[in-house]
């Protein structure tokens, strides 16, 4: 099969095993993405970008974007989703003044991200000091240390939890000794030390509670499951190679895998398709989040299948350390376990229960 992929995500995917290590560098991926326009993408036509996830004529092409760096290389399709949630988030609550300073420097080429895990013993406060707003705390699994110029952060208030847009440049602050998972290794999350930063009171992101609307909180998460969904598919791919250069693929027990695989990836991606043009239509009501929580369950039910099917077809090559194979499977299966699946699915039955329709009914 002739290989389509441009060749910037070509470069990425050579990358991708090395840097398949702890403390790995994935600037030089950031920086093909900016080179291409994808980081400007994700803003508004009105700010010379292409609407990428921050207005709905841009839905189908940020799906497919994120698509196509989770098929290559899904830690950095995870740098990529946060950049593109962040946007999301400023477009939606931050005040004109802040867009157009936080939007100019997209468009100098800097990633943003979205970190809103709390270190327990240390969460994100702020408190107003002469004019300012100083930090304190400590975020965890913040992802793209290093690489993350801005980040908008969550901080428990009495009102409700306040979003704020936060210079991270500062590699002393960061530490990505804590993250030694068997995945998503590129992907350069660990901790980073708020604390004594101080930060102007224009830099406040919406109100209190603001972060937790919907449909665009839950129902946002069609974007990861698109990441999701490209590992799955390059997954496939290669265990579909891998069976035709073996001469395997005629086998009746690899046919019944490779067309389960195959209806699974397609079945995510019509789920998704649907959850993202309902979720990023003008003026979507907020049970449209119902959609993005059905097509995660089903994403990731498509996602373990591939997993499952692919292991059992190539046998002991699936499983060779430092293969792609191996390496899809580790990141996909971590990636997976974001964020609080269970409650996730508790949302979906909840909605369903309360409104007492069918999925095509809502």
């Amino acid at each position: 099969m002739r290989d389509r992929t441009p060749p910037f995500l070509q470069k990425i995917a050579a990358h991708a095993m090395l840097l398949d290590a702890h403390d790995a560098d994935p600037a030089e991926d950031i920086k093909l993405l900016e080179s291409q326009g994808w980081l400007a993408a994700c803003l508004p036509e009105s700010e010379g970008g292409n609407g990428w996830g921050s207005q709905p004529s841009g839905t189908g092409a940020a799906l497919n974007a994120l698509r196509r760096l989770g098929r290559v290389n899904l830690s950095i399709a995870r740098l990529f989703e946060g950049h593109m949630n962040a946007v999301k988030l400023l477009c939606l609550y931050a005040d004109a003044d802040l867009q157009e300073s936080s939007f100019s420097a997209v468009r100098d080429g800097t990633l943003l991200g979205v970190w809103g895990a709390d270190l327990p013993a240390a969460p994100l406060t702020f408190e107003c000091h002469e004019g300012q707003l100083r930090l304190g705390g400590v975020k965890q699994f913040a992802s793209g240390l290093q690489s993350v110029d801005l980040a908008i952060v969550t901080a428990s208030t009495d009102a409700g939890l306040q979003l704020l847009l936060v210079p991270t440049a500062e590699d002393a602050r960061s530490d990505s000794t804590h993250w030694r998972m068997a995945g998503m290794r590129a992907s350069r999350s660990g901790h980073y030390d708020f604390n004594g930063i101080a930060i102007s009171p224009a830099n406040l992101v919406g109100e209190p509670g603001d972060y937790l609307r919907e449909p665009h909180f839950e129902g946002g998460i069609w974007r990861y499951c698109a990441a999701h969904l490209g590992a799955a598919e390059a997954l496939f791919d290669v265990m579909r190679d891998m069976l035709v250069e073996k001469e395997r693929a005629a086998d009746p027990h690899q046919q019944r895998r490779i067309v389960e695989c195959a209806c699974a990836v397609e079945t995510a991606r019509l789920w998704l398709v649907r959850a993202a043009s309902k979720v990023e239509a003008t003026d979507a009501p907020p049970d449209a989040a119902t959609h993005s929580l059905l097509a995660r369950e089903i994403t990731e039910q498509c996602c373990r299948l591939v997993i499952d099917r692919t292991q059992q077809a190539l046998g002991m090559a699936a499983h060779v350390e430092g293969s792609k194979v191996e390496m899809i499977c580790r990141d996909l299966s971590l990636f997976l376990c974001q964020a609080t699946p269970d409650a996730k699915r508790a949302r979906a039955a909840e909605a369903l229960v309360v409104s007492g329709a069918r999925v095509e009914d809502l």
